[in-house]
């Protein structure tokens, strides 16, 4: 993962690479539709920033958190190309100490940026910042991929099953751990939720799920039908939550 943030390549290309991925146009809708008064954002893991500057463009003020000193770069330079003032903050997620209590009207956690991060504890420590620095009544914008969408791609299958048999006999993984070569990145890590899991570390950290939007495959759209086996079809979930 430090490698990853730090690798100036994956930044500059980062727009270009992902500029026909389906899910950022939906979860763009999808936050513009619950962020309804303006106010704070506060984008944990806002790579280019291209999910945070679509809301400042619409009034919130932005404020960019992100371990790579290459993709805030970016940011703000898209800040300034478009004319709008965006915060940076380099940090690692699981310490936001820096950060104040309750100051916060809107915190988005976008394509999977939690699921980047390795160890329950750590995931959770995540979560329970986002929940310290929301005002109450506050909303967390969410997206996590469902591990058992596993089971429709190539090889997933033998994946899941060494996964979950791993997981039970070895403390190092947990069920949903993945390691991947990535854009000439080896071994990149990336957890994959249940939605128990995914729903109980929610409430653990002092949220409210609001809504819980399972994806369709393409990613572009809610799950149709939902109710049936909805938590095996989904490609993963976006997760609205308010500070209670």
């Amino acid at each position: 993962m430090w490698e990853y943030a730090q690798a100036d390549h994956i930044a500059r290309d980062y727009d270009d690479y992902f500029a026909y991925n389906t899910l950022f146009g939906y979860d763009q809708q999808v936050t513009a539709g619950h962020f309804k008064k303006l106010g704070l954002v506060v984008d944990l893991g806002a790579g280019t920033g291209r999910a945070l500057l679509p809301l400042v463009k619409q009034g919130h003020r932005g404020l960019a958190v992100d371990l790579s000193m290459e993709m805030l770069q970016v940011v703000g330079d898209k800040a300034a190309k478009e004319g709008v003032a965006v915060e940076r903050l380099l940090a690692n997620l699981v310490e936001l100490d820096c950060l104040a209590d309750a100051v916060a009207d809107y915190c988005i956690c976008m394509f999977s940026t939690l699921g980047m991060i390795r160890g329950r504890a750590n995931r959770q420590r995540v979560l329970d910042h986002a929940r310290r620095i929301l005002k109450p009544g506050g909303l967390l914008v969410l997206h996590v991929h469902n591990l058992w969408y596993n089971l429709y791609d190539p090889g997933g299958p033998w994946w899941l099953c060494k996964n979950l048999l791993e997981s039970a006999f070895r403390r190092d993984v947990e069920a949903g751990d993945k390691f991947f070569d990535y854009r000439l990145i080896p071994n990149m890590f990336l957890h994959v939720f249940r939605r128990r899991e995914l729903v109980g570390a929610i409430r653990a950290a002092g949220f409210k799920v609001r809504e819980l939007i399972r994806l369709d495959p393409t990613r572009h759209a809610a799950l149709a039908h939902p109710w049936w086996f909805g938590d095996l079809r989904a490609n993963g979930w976006i997760a609205i939550c308010e500070a209670v």
